[in-house]
């Protein structure tokens, strides 16, 4: 389940080795750059990771631990080949990079779905503490420490001009991933996150279901059918009113930020427009009769909690 992973390796945690001199000898296309302050530093290529050396620490970022050690990132890396990984890691560079602390964590998996990517992201609607941006072919959640991530996987490997695995040639693949990018371990509540840690079984299967619950966190968005056998009550008639401008308006997310919008010309206070937003997200949340659970999330929500059982 993991991909892109940085580290960190100080000068201490690696026994006093002289990065510079050293380390260097192990890196493709280098090139050097000294700064104002004197400080010189190094950088390089390891297959497809960057390699950042300078007096007091190597950084390694930018790339795929994944598509490093396993050839692509559709493949999932587990726990025991993440430990392989940085053990190779360790002999490419001759460093201890399992002592290295992680700067930046993804977490995915790539799913072979029935339609195409844009019909999952059309049902996945507000997360809670997080803002939602969606774009052509992704939907990113933007939290405090990171993102989550949905998106076409095969477009995005077309547009780096890079193969697609014949597995996933011609066929629908959506991949969710949460990205950890500040303050791994306080999020994690443990006291530091090293490349060791990656591999420790509690700690893995405490990220696989973070991964799930922040999925399930999300609130789905149901297809909307005005089924009139369903109203036996004045008040579900005004939830039906409310889920036909709902649909009238492209959908929950849509009338959402036509709420915020007015909010922001001043048109509602910010009470009316909290009232507002709240009545929409509960009259797409009710189960009776007047929405249906869409198909593709009860597909997509199948093959999360999947993910994380076979991976336990």
């Amino acid at each position: 389940m993991f991909d892109s992973v940085n580290f960190k390796l100080t000068q201490e945690e690696a026994g006093g080795i002289d990065f510079l001199s050293e380390t260097t000898c192990y890196l493709e296309d280098i090139a050097e750059h000294t700064f104002k302050d004197g400080l010189s530093v190094i950088t390089g290529k390891l297959g497809g990771l960057k390699v950042s050396v300078n007096h007091y620490q190597v950084k390694v970022c930018d790339g795929s631990l994944c598509k490093w050690y396993l050839g692509d990132n559709y493949q999932t890396m587990g726990r025991s080949d993440t430990q392989r990984a940085v053990e190779k890691l360790s002999d490419a560079l001759h460093l201890p990079m399992d002592r290295a602390k992680i700067c930046r964590l993804d977490i995915a998996q790539n799913f072979i779905t029935k339609h195409p990517a844009e019909v999952y992201l059309n049902h996945l609607g507000l997360l809670k503490y997080s803002q939602r941006l969606r774009q052509p072919n992704s939907l990113y959640y933007v939290q405090s420490g990171g993102l989550l991530c949905f998106y076409d996987k095969n477009k995005e490997q077309q547009s780096k001009r890079d193969a697609v695995p014949d597995l996933y040639k011609g066929r629908n693949v959506l991949r969710y991933e949460q990205r950890y990018t500040k303050r791994i371990a306080s999020q994690m509540n443990v006291p530091q996150v090293t490349a060791s840690t990656l591999y420790d079984e509690t700690f893995y299967m405490c990220l696989l279901n973070r991964w799930r619950d922040s999925y399930r966190d999300i609130q789905k968005i149901n297809d909307i059918t005005l089924n009139f056998k369903a109203m036996k009550t004045k008040q579900d008639l005004y939830k039906m009113g409310v889920l036909s401008l709902i649909e009238q308006a492209g959908g929950q997310v849509q009338i959402i930020e036509q709420i915020n919008e007015a909010l922001k010309r001043g048109d509602l206070t910010r009470k009316q427009a909290f009232d507002l937003r709240q009545a929409v997200k509960d009259a797409c949340s009710i189960n009776e009769g007047l929405t249906v659970q869409s198909d593709a999330i009860e597909e997509l929500n199948k093959k999360v909690n999947e993910a994380v059982r076979f991976y336990r």
